[in-house]
């Protein structure tokens, strides 16, 4: 059964869940499949035109798409959350209207959509007799605001009606998407084995500095007063954190915080292999209460103790072995101590159990 992926990051950005679940379907299934790269879904902001004068040059080098992924990238203009003038699009999706109903054929397939969309909402309904499913894997609505907020809401609750299958990857989502469907199943993320380094073997660290380490994107649900405080608690040690920097600090770095350029995922591992503590710092609000953060899995597999404040999924990890939930009305310096000296047994089975294949093979496709 051939796949169509509507895909809410581009096939060119760092592997997440979507590129995961089509290596996945394509491992068990060997059908091809159809990648539907995310087009402006709601009004531009000054911050985009970088980031779309970098999508415009982009071309997908040959060697960068396995022989069995087509990719269409669709052209649309920043309106969908304008009611009526979103159906300009339409005319721009006519030959990917087209283009999927070639890929398709006379045969069956699984439309997958990972966000709401227009679109998406188009060509389940134009090939509504094949299997279609949600996957739910953020809150797309919250990083959202006033027309553009209300109008994914709805593309929203028009996709979930519509689907035949509904999956979120953490709670929250479970619990907001159940009040329309109780179908929902829960499939987590995971990590990807094959990418993990030789974990270095770890003993309870003595000598300073202690290496505090985060690898990911620091944005808007980056707690930057919780890495002050932790500097401030931990001034002979060293905070080293790596990945784009999309909204920095309101005030000079101290000495002991370093920040690095993003790296590639093979490379991030390596650098987080390192880490004497791995950080998860979002803070809690609606952006991150339906997180279910992939460094926590990452961290976990490499045998890094985790200091994490308590948002989204990592509030249901307190008990979890290596995992250091930083509490407001406690002290972060104890907090951080503990985990400087957790010497949790390295658990060799956990990436097994929880990498990308373990989680898709455990949920239900239609």
């Amino acid at each position: 059964m051939r796949l169509v992926y509507l895909s809410p990051v581009s096939w060119s950005s760092f592997e997440q869940r979507p590129h995961k679940f089509v290596r996945w379907y394509h491992l068990r299934t060997q059908a091809p499949v159809l990648w539907i790269d995310p087009y402006p879904a709601r009004f531009p902001r000054i911050s985009d035109w970088e980031r779309v004068r970098k999508q415009l040059a982009l071309t997908y080098p040959t060697e960068q798409i396995p022989p069995w992924l087509s990719i269409i990238r669709p052209r649309a203009l920043p309106i969908e959350p304008l009611p009526g003038l979103a159906q300009f699009n339409r005319v721009l999706w006519t030959g990917i209207v087209a283009e999927v109903s070639r890929f398709i054929g006379s045969g069956d397939a699984m439309i997958v959509c990972g966000k709401p969309s227009l679109l998406a909402l188009d060509i389940l309904a134009k090939f509504s007799r094949h299997c279609s499913m949600y996957d739910a894997m953020d809150d797309f609505p919250s990083f959202h605001r006033g027309l553009a907020k209300r109008a994914l809401c709805t593309r929203e609750m028009q996709l979930i009606a519509r689907v035949d299958t509904l999956w979120a990857s953490s709670r929250k989502l479970v619990h907001r998407l159940s009040k329309q469907r109780s179908d929902v199943q829960l499939v987590p993320n995971g990590l990807d084995p094959a990418l993990l380094p030789v974990p270095r073997r770890r003993t309870i660290v003595r000598a300073s500095p202690v290496v505090f380490g985060y690898v990911g994107t620091m944005a808007a649900w980056f707690d930057w007063d919780i890495i002050f405080a932790l500097a401030r608690a931990r001034p002979q040690d060293r905070i080293r954190l790596v990945g784009p920097l999309e909204v920095g600090p309101n005030r000079s770095l101290p000495s002991n915080i370093e920040l690095h350029p993003p790296v590639p995922h093979a490379l991030a591992l390596q650098i987080m292999n390192e880490f004497d503590v791995g950080l998860i710092p979002f803070k809690r609000n609606s952006l991150t209460d339906s997180v279910d953060p992939i460094k926590y899995y990452e961290y976990r597999a490499l045998g890094v103790p985790v200091l994490s404040t308590d948002f989204g999924e990592m509030a249901s990890r307190k008990n979890m072995p290596g995992v250091h939930l930083i509490d407001v009305s406690r002290n972060l310096a104890d907090t951080a101590s503990r985990a400087v000296a957790d010497t949790t047994a390295l658990d060799t089975a956990f990436a097994k159990r929880h990498s990308w294949e373990a989680v898709f093979d455990a949920a239900r496709l239609n």
